[in-house]
């Protein structure tokens, strides 16, 4: 797992406490964390306290790596400056993504609306079905009761 930390004060001289600031969740998702979440590393004893660092933390939350921050943000910068990526263009596309899933949701709840229309109609369809076989019925047993009065006759 990837995260964003702090280094702190060292403890003592071959030690050093980091201080967890974010984690990765996904390739474009972080999670700020929000709690007091420090690691001791002997590997941060290099950085000067207060400076940021990335850190790969194994599934046992042991620190695998560490990094200066400074290229990965750097990293990050240019790739926003480079493909136009500014607040204000964040922030239309999340509305933009918002408008979609609200006309979405529009959509479904028409389709669902549908649906029941449907389904009342195949529901009235079948009641008719059933009434004209009934009526049908009676119709032959009224012909067969006539034919019978005729041929009597």
């Amino acid at each position: 797992m990837l995260c964003l930390a702090q280094v702190e004060t060292k403890e003592s001289a071959n030690r050093a406490e980091l201080r967890i600031l974010a984690c990765q969740r996904s390739e474009y998702a972080w999670a700020i964390v929000n709690e007091q979440d420090t690691l001791s590393c002997v590997q941060a004893t290099q950085y000067a306290p207060g400076s940021l660092v990335l850190l790969t933390l194994s599934d046992t939350r042991e620190v695998l790596e560490i990094s200066d921050v400074k290229d990965w943000l750097l990293n990050i910068v240019n790739t926003l400056l480079v493909t136009g990526m500014t607040p204000q263009f964040l922030q239309q596309e999340y509305e933009r993504a918002e408008q979609w899933r609200q006309n979405l949701t529009l959509q479904s709840q028409d389709l669902d609306r549908r649906v029941l229309e449907l389904e009342a109609r195949r529901e009235q369809l079948e009641q008719l079905e059933e009434t004209l076989k009934r009526e049908k019925k009676q119709m032959e047993s009224l012909v067969a009761h006539y034919r019978e009065q005729n041929s009597e006759a």
